[in-house]
């Protein structure tokens, strides 16, 4: 679990004083939605939906893994099938230190390659799906200019409405994105819905959480939707499903490595 900031403590204090003091602020929050309770460690199951314009689903399961090092958390994820993409591998090391670039590396064993994947590169499609490589990591909060919108409700519950605006040319060419509101709850800092401006003018992505559990007291999104459309036009959608979800199951911290990496699934 990463250790709470300051600010992620001051965000819950408010949540329990009520009207008696200042309201958090909308970096305040997002500190909250970066430190919130994931687990030091963490086993998962995976089924991601790749669903193009006309409706044909392409599916594909995966494993994933993942563990805190310090307030850094490291991931590995490994695609079991279909047999074109099985085995391949996704590595990342999500650093908390702000300006500090996130490694990322893909293996492909068709080529028995070892991508690491750059900066420029980070806006780019993962593995076909309608998330980019820098959706796999925690946002540099320092990177974006963040305002709260209003107070408003997502599928009943209490939600923060913020918009994320990149300070940087930089920070857009890495994220795709050139600007996000994002749709937070109140109750557990969790950004339940999301809409992003691609780079490309006239193109947006929909985040959508349809699922959401508490496992072992773990707030955990156990259904993601992300959509991408061109004006009212869906162009492709990917659907992510969770389960077998375990945490704390004390994983050897060699695991997360190049080296296991490009040793596959088995």
């Amino acid at each position: 679990m990463k250790k709470i900031s300051q600010s992620g403590v001051l965000v819950m204090l408010f949540m329990v004083a009520g009207a008696t003091v200042a309201a958090p602020t909308a970096r305040d929050i997002m500190e909250a939605v970066n430190n919130r309770n994931d687990g030091d460690n963490a086993l998962m199951q995976m089924e991601m939906r790749l669903i193009d314009k006309r409706g044909k689903e392409r599916v594909r399961q995966l494993k994933k893994m993942s563990q805190d090092k310090g307030e850094d958390s490291y991931s590995l994820l490994f695609f079991l099938s279909p047999s074109d993409v099985k085995n391949t591998g996704f590595l990342t090391y999500d650093y908390d230190e702000s300006g500090r670039d996130d490694d990322q590396w893909l293996y492909l064993p068709a080529l028995r390659k070892t991508k690491r994947i750059a900066n420029d590169d980070k806006s780019g499609s993962f593995m076909g799906s309608d998330f980019n490589y820098s959706d796999m990591t925690d946002p540099d909060l320092d990177d974006y200019n963040f305002t709260l919108m209003k107070e408003t409700e997502v599928k009943g519950h209490p939600v923060w409405q913020i918009k994320s605006v990149p300070k940087s040319k930089e920070t857009i060419k890495e994220t795709g994105y050139r600007q996000s509101v994002v749709f937070v709850r109140k109750d557990n800092y969790v950004v339940v819905r999301a809409v992003r401006w691609l780079e490309k003018k006239g193109k947006l992505r929909y985040l959508d959480v349809k699922k959401l559990e508490k496992i072992d007291g773990i707030w955990t999104p156990m259904e993601t939707a992300m959509t991408t459309k061109q004006g009212k036009r869906t162009q492709h959608k990917t659907v992510i499903r969770y389960s077998s979800v375990q945490y704390d199951q004390g994983l050897d911290q060699g695991m997360f490595s190049v080296r296991r990496l490009e040793k596959g699934a088995d």
